[in-house]
């Protein structure tokens, strides 16, 4: 029996390492998100303040994200990521030291320029580390264990607030992205294999034009995403569904499965039979979701959503990859995130909205339009590129 060839190997020390570095980071990031608006609370502030811890740290990472990837290709790597991670660190400690709630929102906004210098770092550099040929599959894995973050980081911060108070939890926290970053200096990172000019000489804006169509997708997605995510709790509310956390962990769970899986099928038979069948998972998920009154309903959801959503993301996100020169990976990534963005950002204010005239179960069946656009658009690319394919290509004299 044949083995992988050398350069075909998944799981190398650098893989393992950065994985497990961007598992740091996510916990310590996940630990936050329930108990900031807590801090905020404790400290005066009220909702509108409440909104702003989310919406301000959404704003400035989707403003710096394209920034960092024209900086990724003209820089290099490291210097960004590590840039990225001591702005994340300094704003994690920072938030004890903050004696009113309007320096915890400035701080806020700083937080969001270190998340999105790191993120889209750490997706840029595990995109040059993965073998071509395994890159869903790859993408897959990485995306496993923020997934696992995602499940464990709430409850560890929750718990370390309650327990021991707000300095525990800073400091915590700090101390992950700290083990990040020293895991980062482990990791040797090299120039993508193919880029053909040297870092400094990269050109291009800070867009990237061919990661345009699939960033277009991961916006009408992202709308999807951030209606679910935003309002769950409040809809179980409204429907009197008591413990809507049940969403959370079987929609984690079954992110977790589902990614490898779709990502070797990505690279066995390419984007087409990921991405139609996850996308028309995830619309039923939502029909699904907004009909159910009871728990069993809300599990069901969870699980089409996660199988669904969870196939469709990174397979977005491998398929940005192969569709750019190395040289513009970082360009590439920024484009990607910065619309994921702007559908979550964006899809949470308009659903908000409607969810006020509607009520939040027939929000969720009007969210289903943006699933409805992402199938059409892409279903007539997959037709155009088919008609293209199978035209003879004239003979040149």
């Amino acid at each position: 029996m044949r083995g992988l060839k050398e350069g075909n190997a998944l799981w190398t020390k650098e893989f393992i390492i950065l994985a497990m570095s961007n598992f740091m980071l996510f916990v310590a990031f996940q630990m936050l998100i329930p108990t900031l608006p807590v801090f905020i609370t404790d400290k005066g502030g009220d909702q509108l303040a409440v909104a702003l811890v989310v919406s301000l740290f959404t704003v400035s990472a989707l403003l710096v994200r394209p920034f960092t990837g024209k900086a990724l290709d003209s820089m290099g790597r490291r210097p960004v990521l590590l840039s990225g991670l001591a702005i994340f660190l300094f704003s994690v400690f920072g938030y004890y030291w903050m004696a009113s709630v309007a320096l915890v929102l400035a701080l806020r906004f700083v937080h969001g320029i270190g998340w999105g210098i790191v993120t889209t770092t750490y997706g840029t550099i595990v995109s040059d580390i993965i073998p071509a040929e395994r890159r869903g599959e790859g993408m897959g894995y990485f995306g496993m264990f923020t997934n696992l973050a995602m499940a464990v980081g709430p409850l560890i911060g929750l718990s370390v607030s309650q327990s021991f108070g707000y300095g525990w939890l800073f400091g915590i926290s700090g101390g992950l992205t700290g083990v990040a970053m020293i895991l980062t200096r482990m990791v040797e990172i090299k120039a993508p294999i193919g880029m053909t000019q040297p870092f400094a000489a990269a050109g291009g804006g800070l867009f990237e034009k061919k990661a345009l169509f699939p960033a277009l997708l991961a916006l009408l997605t992202g709308v999807m995403y951030g209606g679910v995510v935003s309002f769950i709790t409040l809809f179980g509310q409204e429907v009197g569904i008591e413990n809507v956390g049940l969403y959370f962990l079987f929609n984690a769970i079954s992110l977790m499965l589902v990614r490898p899986l779709a990502g070797k099928l990505f690279d066995k038979k390419g984007p087409f039979w990921v991405l139609m069948p996850g996308g028309v998972l995830t619309g039923i998920a939502v029909v699904v979701l907004s009909y159910s009154t009871t728990e069993l309903g809300l599990i069901a959801a969870a699980i089409l959503f996660g199988i669904g959503a969870g196939s469709v993301q990174p397979s977005l996100q491998a398929w940005t990859i192969q569709r750019v020169d190395p040289s513009r990976r970082g360009a590439a990534t920024g484009t990607f995130f910065s619309a994921f963005d702007l559908g979550i950002g964006g899809g949470a204010m308009i659903l908000g909205a409607i969810a006020k005239q509607t009520g939040f179960a027939m929000m969720y069946r009007y969210s289903l339009f943006a699933m409805i656009l992402y199938l059409i658009i892409y279903l007539f690319y997959v037709v155009r590129q088919s008609k293209k394919a199978s035209t003879p290509k004239a003979v040149s004299s």
